[in-house]
């Protein structure tokens, strides 16, 4: 049994010395990978302490990744590799392949199946492009992208969104994470984004590395809450107002008009749409984009096909509003386009062929059906009764509210130790007082439908089960 010395504490709390006490020994090596911790209620009995005070040391050495616990077998010593002082005299750094983590199912993931691409479509297009336009394969670009895939995309957009654009006003770009970097420096690094809170990381991490102001700004049911958006100072907002993440929010018609109201109150401020995933409506009619009521010409409309084709299709696009457009050109006209024309004439003809209406449609009832086998497995578990399902009509994604008092941190840690990859709502909190607690962002496409079953098994004895006490 281990033994600690609980005379000289300092300033530590009990739990807090006994927490450095078991961390020190694993990483000095006393306490090895694997290594089974005795028991709360056996340990604070030998230390002659409460239960309560090796329960939260444990909770902290867990949320930090030095221990996990098994449900009904207790607590064990995870791997910690440290780094040693002694220089190496020999790193092979070409024989260097970074570790890959294989899940049982990988909730976080957000990444489409490679199965359902229409690689033979996509080849017989191919094959078009360079049997019929191998004349212009060759030639610059413009700026912009080739004009045959912004007309496909315009309309496109009008028949399926509602949006009616020119095809001048349309940018092609490799990602939108290039084209928010070309919006930063079309608007100058003085201006002031917002960006929701709840939120999608990455887009706080873009707007950081470019070393521009981010104002994150609290939602409330209907998305961002107005008066604090007027409040923060904000010249630019970017949000999702037909299906937010994580939340799933779907922000209504008054509050859209109020985030128009704002817009409209100086030169400076414009609105970014990114309608990442509005393909992906599961029930009823895809949500009309902000950009289809805007009378002011202050939204910038922002989507990709990287969710609706496959993730390593990097081509998305903007549409800027008029007045922008002569602007964006003289300042950064001189930009080549990153998209080659060879995928941007193969995407035109995908589209202007009908082909890609035809994918959407297959990808809509592949991914329903994946859901509803997703909510069935969930169903007919043990979690049935403990849980509440939310926002599970839009994306690819829902939330799942969990009745436990598992801390968020400690079920992210047990769980990954069983071969699940979770992620809870709270963590995509700027302010983490904000944050809701025991809810859980399930995202589904990247899931095997045949381990789904196994996966809700796993994650219910995580919620469920009890490590030996």
């Amino acid at each position: 049994m281990l033994t600690y010395s609980f005379v000289d504490l300092g300033s530590d709390s009990l739990y807090e010395h006994l927490y450095k006490c078991i961390k020190n020994d694993i990483m000095n090596g006393k306490l090895k990978s694997g290594d089974k911790l005795p028991s709360k209620r056996n340990f604070a009995k030998n230390l002659d302490i409460s239960t309560i005070t090796v329960e939260n040391a444990y909770a902290q050495l867990m949320a930090e990744g030095y221990i996990y616990s098994l449900p009904k077998r207790g607590y064990f010593v995870s791997e910690v590799k440290t780094f040693s002082e002694k220089k190496p005299e020999h790193i092979d750094w070409m024989c260097e392949k970074p570790e890959e983590v294989t899940y049982l199912a990988d909730f976080i993931s957000n990444r489409t199946s490679h199965d359902n691409f229409p690689f033979s479509i996509w080849a017989k297009l191919t094959r078009e492009v360079l049997s019929g336009q191998d004349s212009t394969l060759l030639l610059p670009p413009p700026a912009g992208g080739i004009l045959e895939l912004r007309k496909a995309i315009a309309d496109h957009l009008y028949q399926f969104r509602g949006i009616g654009v020119s095809p001048e006003q349309i940018i092609i770009g490799a990602g939108t994470e290039y084209l928010y970097g070309l919006l930063i420096q079309l608007f100058g690094n003085e201006a002031v984004y917002a960006i929701e809170d709840p939120g999608y990381q990455k887009i706080a991490q873009i707007y950081i590395s470019h070393g521009v102001k981010v104002r994150y700004i609290p939602m409330d049911v209907s998305g961002v809450c107005t008066e604090m958006l007027e409040s923060s100072g904000a010249d630019i907002l970017h949000l999702s107002p037909s299906h937010h993440y994580p939340t799933g929010t779907v922000t209504p018609i008054s509050r859209r008009y109020e985030l128009l109201g704002w817009a409209s109150k100086s030169d400076r401020r414009y609105i970014i749409e990114d309608d990442y995933d509005s393909e992906f409506r599961l029930l009823g009619r895809p949500i009309p984009a902000l950009q289809s009521i805007d009378v002011m010409d202050k939204v910038i409309y922002m989507n990709t096909f990287s969710k609706s084709l496959s993730s390593t299709i990097r081509i998305s696009y903007m549409v800027l509003p008029r007045k922008l457009l002569e602007h964006f050109y003289e300042k950064l006209g001189f930009y080549s386009c990153t998209v080659s024309n060879f995928e941007q004439y193969t995407l035109a003809k995908f589209i202007s062929g009908g082909y890609f209406e035809k994918h959407i449609n297959r990808m809509r009832n592949f991914y329903r059906n994946q859901r509803d086998i997703l909510l069935e497995s969930i169903r007919k578990s043990s979690l049935s009764d403990k849980i509440k399902i939310k926002e599970e009509n839009s994306g690819l994604h829902f939330l799942m509210e969990i009745d436990t008092e598992l801390p968020d941190e400690a079920l992210e840690a047990v769980a990954g130790r069983n071969g699940l990859r979770i992620s809870c709502l709270s963590r995509y909190y700027h302010q983490p007082e904000q944050a809701k607690q025991h809810v859980i962002v399930l995202n589904y496409s990247a899931v095997d439908r045949e381990r789904m079953d196994m996966a809700i098994n796993v994650l219910s004895q995580c919620v469920t089960g009890r490590p030996e006490d």
